[in-house]
């Protein structure tokens, strides 16, 4: 059941230790509403999407993130999503990433994800992701070492967006070369 907030937005929250649902209102819910926020999180599946509606639009943001998928993977059943090397990674994605790089990141990591999970061998993946990229990275960072913390953001990301991202989306595309030439 939704309440009401001190500003008028309306909030549910729901699940278990499996799912979670946020929903927000801009009115209540029982009445015709025009604006709402619906999260989405799946700890068995490892994902995390936002479903909004504004104006009549709707819109899904899948929310993959194959940084939080490996510390999902390394921690496995304790894993907290405000554990130390997420809360450091996203303080520094916060103060030093550029936006494009942000943005490239949200673009290409659910497609690493996805094809990161349909691999038979995906824990070896996560595992080398958790111990060659957060644990550097995080280490770095709390040593002050800025910059070789984003060297090795970004080279893991155009390495990894090479070896995973890229083939699946030329496969993507050969399929719909395929289907447009039948």
């Amino acid at each position: 059941m939704a309440k009401e907030t001190e500003g008028g937005t309306w909030i549910n929250v729901n699940g278990n230790e499996k799912k979670v649902h946020v929903n927000i209102y801009d009115s209540d819910p029982k009445e015709p509403h025009d604006e709402s926020i619906h999260i989405n999180i799946d700890y068995d599946k490892e994902t995390f999407n936002i479903n909004e509606k504004s104006d009549g639009e709707k819109s899904t943001t899948d929310c993959s993130c194959y940084l939080t998928s490996a510390c999902m993977k390394h921690f496995q059943g304790v894993f907290n999503d405000s554990c130390d090397e997420l809360m450091t990674l996203r303080w520094f994605r916060d103060k030093f990433v550029s936006k494009e790089d942000i943005e490239h990141y949200y673009i290409t990591a659910p497609i690493i994800v996805s094809r990161v999970d349909s691999l038979e061998d995906n824990s070896k993946i996560y595992d080398y992701i958790y111990g060659h990229i957060i644990k550097p990275c995080v280490s770095a960072i709390k040593n002050g070492d800025y910059d070789f913390a984003y060297d090795r953001y970004k080279s893991s990301v155009v390495a990894l967006e090479d070896e995973f991202a890229k083939p699946a989306l030329k496969k993507e595309l050969v399929k719909s070369l395929k289907l447009k030439t039948n």
